[in-house]
């Protein structure tokens, strides 16, 4: 199901302190219904106290929250039609698989027949029929972020929100959790918002993301809008694996060239912001740097750090001074070694020119 242009959730101005410490600053942001939304930053951003907020579990200091148009910044948690899936799982120990999941259910006055009949569904959609009568403890950790998921699915929630779920996880537990859950998002086509720290779950399951920073979003946008379009240093480094190459430069007088340690740079769009002279910051992704054709104008480097990563090799080189990482074919890396010369050269349609001071885009 693909989401639909009617608002599931909108957050007006949140603010949020705890003593001197300022969580959320005038965060707003709106997420569509049935949208994956993903909020996306390292930790201490004020990721967990936006979904709080949503919850209900966090009285906000100033702001709105709306929930599918319904203003619910003061109403009880349990009115608001939204379920919340912890980074620690928040599982009862002492109760089985099955009352687990029952549990929430029983809490609202719901009939014994349809909690059995919720309980044995929910437990075959996420595969854990077969698990119903076990204790959390006995269970991997798979499967208890399987039961935390659905002790909150089985409420049948408007809005699902999901605090790091997987952090707890080993790497394949992790890739196969992301499967499922994109799985129960398409199976349903709940409203998701997502709260990660990690770039691979940020751009593999967000529909859209809500890049963050000091309790307010900088930047929102597909993965692929923040991947080629980023407003300022902060996300572009953020986005994208190798992270962006930033190379110092000086604004030329006609605005498009910039003198950097790997020569003259030309861009392909005029400076719309700043002054002949200024200092910037050019912006290459390691995926449009090359090895150069024989006859092709190119920067000369040298290879100092060779690191392959099964497809693809990530070669990093000096070049003029900078350190820059390219991003090659594994059958185009095979010959290298460290030592060797390498010319390089890039497409100049793809370059990105911030402003050295402040890190804002300037194009």
């Amino acid at each position: 199901m693909t989401a639909s242009d009617k608002s599931a959730l909108r957050l007006s101005g949140i603010s949020k302190s705890y003593g001197k410490v300022r969580a959320l600053s005038n965060l707003s942001f709106d997420v569509a219904e049935g949208r994956f939304f993903v909020l996306f930053g390292p930790s201490s951003v004020g990721k967990t106290t936006a979904l709080r907020t949503i919850s209900g579990l966090v009285p906000t200091d100033a702001g709105r929250v709306e929930i599918f148009g319904k203003d619910v910044t003061t109403a009880p948690i349990a009115g608001r039609g939204v379920s919340m899936v912890f980074q620690s799982f928040a599982l009862y120990p002492h109760l089985t698989v099955y009352e687990n999941f029952a549990y929430p259910l029983k809490e609202e006055g719901v009939g014994r027949e349809e909690i059995d009949q919720r309980v044995k569904e929910t437990a075959a959609m996420l595969k854990l029929t077969h698990r119903l009568e076990r204790k959390p403890n006995t269970l991997s950790g798979g499967e208890q972020q399987r039961v935390a998921l659905g002790r909150s699915l089985i409420r049948r929630p408007k809005i699902l929100l999901l605090d790091e779920p997987l952090t707890n996880l080993d790497a394949k537990l992790r890739h196969d959790m992301r499967a499922e859950l994109k799985r129960l998002h398409r199976q349903f086509g709940m409203t998701i918002v997502y709260a990660t720290p990690d770039e691979l779950e940020a751009l593999s399951m967000g529909e859209e993301i809500a890049v963050m920073r000091d309790g307010a979003v900088v930047q929102r946008g597909t993965p692929d809008e923040l991947y080629e379009q980023p407003l300022d240093t902060y996300v572009a480094g953020k986005i994208g694996s190798p992270h962006m190459n930033m190379i110092k430069a000086t604004i030329g007088n006609d605005m498009e060239t910039f003198d950097t340690p790997l020569g003259k740079i030309v861009s392909t769009r005029k400076v719309k912001a700043g002054h002949a002279g200024e200092q910037a910051l050019v912006g290459i992704r390691p995926n449009d740097l090359r090895i150069a054709a024989a006859g092709e104008a190119s920067i000369a480097s040298k290879i100092h750090l060779i690191e392959p990563l099964g497809d693809v090799t990530v070669v990093s080189v000096d070049a003029g001074g900078e350190t820059l990482r390219i991003v090659l074919p594994e059958a185009s890396a095979t010959s290298l070694k460290p030592g060797d010369a390498m010319p390089i050269t890039f497409d100049h349609n793809k370059i990105h020119i911030f402003r050295a001071a402040s890190g804002q885009v300037m194009t």
